[in-house]
This record gives C-alpha cells, sequence and structure tokens, in this order.
C-alpha cells in the first residue's frame, strides 16, 4: 500500500506551530508575573484547590511529585506559596498561596497547560483516541520514549 506523503510538510507546521504556542504562552507568563509557565501552572491550580498536598499537585499537573518539589522550592523563594504542616495528619504537608501568591494568579495570563488540558478533556472518546495513539506514533518517531517528560516551558 503506498503511503500519501502530501501531508507530511503539515504535520511539521503544526508541530512548529504547537512548538511556538508553548512558547509564546510561557514567554506571556513570564513577563507579566515574573515566574515561568509550569510555575503559574501550580499557582493557578493552588488558587482553586488550596491547601493541597505535593503528590495531589503532582498528579493534577500530570508531573512526578520531584519535580514539583523542585517548582514548589522556586515559588516557596519567592514567598508565593508556604508549606504547613497538615493539622489533620502531622505527617503531610500542606500547600497555600500567600497573599502574594494570590496577587499573582489575578493578574497572570492563561497557561498553555491549562488550554490543552481543557482542550482534550472536551473531545469525544474518538477523537481523544485518534490524538493519543497520534502521540505515541510521533513519540517512537523520535526515540523519545525513554525520555522523562519534564515541564512545559520556553527555553
Amino acid at each position: 500500500m503506498k503511503k500519501n506523503r502530501a501531508a507530511t510538510p503539515e504535520i511539521i507546521d503544526n508541530l512548529r506551530r504547537v512548538f511556538q504556542v508553548i512558547t509564546e504562552y510561557s514567554k506571556t507568563a513570564e513577563k507579566t508575573s515574573g515566574i515561568t509557565g509550569p510555575q503559574l501552572w501550580a499557582l493557578k491550580i493552588l488558587a482553586k484547590t488550596s491547601p493541597l498536598r505535593v503528590s495531589e499537585l503532582a498528579h493534577q499537573m500530570y508531573l512526578r511529585p520531584a519535580t514539583v518539589v523542585g517548582i514548589l522550592d522556586r515559588l516557596e523563594g519567592k514567598g508565593l506559596v508556604t508549606r504547613t504542616r497538615s493539622k489533620e495528619d502531622r505527617r503531610a504537608i500542606d500547600l497555600n498561596l500567600t497573599e502574594k501568591g494570590k496577587d499573582v494568579v489575578a493578574k497572570a495570563p492563561e497557561v498553555a497547560q491549562v488550554m490543552l488540558i481543557r482542550g482534550l478533556e472536551e473531545l469525544t472518546d474518538e477523537q481523544f483516541t485518534k490524538v493519543s495513539e497520534g502521540m505515541d506514533l510521533l513519540v517512537r518517531i523520535l526515540g523519545a520514549d525513554a525520555i522523562t517528560p519534564q515541564p512545559l516551558h520556553s527555553a
């Protein structure tokens, strides 16, 4: 069976568009809020549902807890997040926004990750499966199967 290669330029252009929009959203977030896209994403989640535990924040960000700890370290260093021992479970740490963190969220633009998740949630099951399978193929084509995913942000 002969494959139709006429769509190859459009596939490459669409990949470029995806990278460009992620980069632009991250640059806008950094310019307006002074923090990276992933940091802003963490703040926006905490603004909606704090207090949270690191594991729950990591789950909502689709990241590993160790990656989220690094993001939280930087946010805490900027005075945007606090970590306090839980009153219900003394072994657990609760994450909350500071007033400064709330101000940053109120003035900040949307982040690409939130738009991506919202868009994926709105897809039909068939569309979602097509996107998932296409992304799996793309990862294999690029030989990226073994790469540990990192947060989306500009270079």
